[in-house]
């Protein structure tokens, strides 16, 4: 009963961090509009986070889960307005524009192929292993400035509200995974642990030299 609880008590807190780890992107969103420029961010994030988010939203009308159709839709709401706002004061809109449709395509192609699928079981577990995959991208997204931030020793291109708040909820579901003994939600979690953890270090050797942050790491 103890365990039952504990499930409970992770799967309300590790719903209610995801959500207000989507709200984060606000934070981000807020500097792009107030320097009128997205500057060395990259709508990558956003566009992959958009994409993970309707494909969980689809799995949790598969498994007629009510939490992950909520917390889900909030989020693919959430990451298409901020993929807008990007759109809107990025200078490269062509590069948005193009990684944009490649996830449309993607979702399209995924949601046509599942739907095909004439097992129930098979089409859940494909569908779950799609969305573990396109998880660890979401998660591995802010890697693609990782050379810049190598080369200028600064880390004011990665987005480190969404990198914190990435880590504090996959550690959440990680953990709620362990328990369930469900390795769908443990193997992106604890993928998503590290590559966040690594990225995060990233701010703490750079932090004298990124604006923005570096007086709240030190």
């Amino acid at each position: 009963m103890h365990e039952d609880g504990l499930k409970n008590f992770l799967g309300v807190t590790a719903s209610i961090s995801t959500i207000l780890q989507f709200l984060t992107g606000a934070l981000v969103c807020q500097k792009v509009v107030q320097n009128k420029s997205t500057g060395d961010q990259s709508a990558l994030p956003f566009i992959s986070g958009c994409l993970s988010t309707s494909l969980w939203l689809r799995y949790g009308f598969f498994i007629k889960d009510t939490s992950i159709i909520l917390v889900n839709t909030i989020g693919a709401a959430l990451f298409f307005a901020y993929v807008i706002t990007f759109a809107i004061y990025s200078l490269r809109k062509s590069i948005l524009f193009r990684q944009f449709a490649g996830c449309v395509i993607f979702l399209l192609s995924t949601l046509v192929y599942i739907q095909n699928i004439e097992s129930p079981q098979i089409a859940q577990r494909h569908l779950g292993l799609i969305c573990t995959m396109v998880t660890i991208f979401f998660f591995a997204t802010p890697l693609v400035s990782l050379l810049h931030v190598l080369k200028v020793h600064s880390t004011e291109s990665l987005p480190f509200p969404i990198i914190f708040s990435s880590f504090l909820v996959s550690a959440q579901w990680l953990i709620y995974g362990v328990l369930l003994g469900d390795p769908f939600i443990q193997i992106p979690n604890f993928l998503g642990c590290v590559l966040t953890g690594f990225q995060l270090s990233l701010f703490y050797c750079y932090s004298q030299n990124t604006k923005g942050y570096s007086s709240e790491l030190i």
